[in-house]
């Protein structure tokens, strides 16, 4: 068994107010994709506010910047959830609720286990992918790469390099 886990992070920009009649559908099926993630074979851990979402901790000066933060066991525990559960009904409405990305919106990357990445973490990996591309330092579900230790030789540092300077 791999000493990492696999964070993942997506963002998404709202088309309209959270409270809002346009999103109203979304939020109403937000316990419910909760709920189906910390039940899915795989799930380690989520951010999450005392309400017990994520959509209420503000990562942003623009309350419609929304974020999602967890850790799995592996990239196919994660997989098995956004695509092959419930959970893909309510991504194939995405569009209705969220403005197109024009930079990266979703990044895995790898941690030691038992470490529950912070928002500004995920936010310097999404800012990685936007301009190195995919590496192993963070990559997607089209570009995995394995955990450090897996791929021989010692662990990798997991600390943000030099040229994530100011980015968090």
């Amino acid at each position: 068994m791999s000493v990492y886990e696999l964070a993942q992070v997506n963002v998404a920009l709202a088309v309209d107010d959270l409270e809002s009649e346009t999103l109203g559908e979304f939020m109403a099926a937000l316990d419910g994709v909760n709920a189906l993630a910390e039940t899915s074979p795989g799930f380690v851990w989520r951010l999450k506010s005392e309400a017990g979402n994520a959509t209420d901790i503000a990562i942003s000066s623009n309350p419609r910047f929304i974020i999602n933060l967890s850790v799995w066991q592996d990239a196919d525990s994660l997989f098995d959830f956004v695509y092959r559960s419930s959970h893909s009904k309510v991504m194939a409405k995405r569009r209705i609720w969220f403005e197109k990305p024009t930079l990266a919106y979703q990044a895995m990357w790898w941690v030691p286990s038992g470490h529950h990445p912070t928002p500004q973490e995920a936010l310097a990996k999404l800012a990685l992918i936007d301009r190195f591309g995919p590496t192993p330092d963070a990559f997607t579900f089209k570009s995995r790469f394995p955990a450090p230790d897996q791929r021989g030789g010692e662990p990798m540092d997991m600390r943000p390099g030099p040229y994530c300077v100011g980015w968090a």
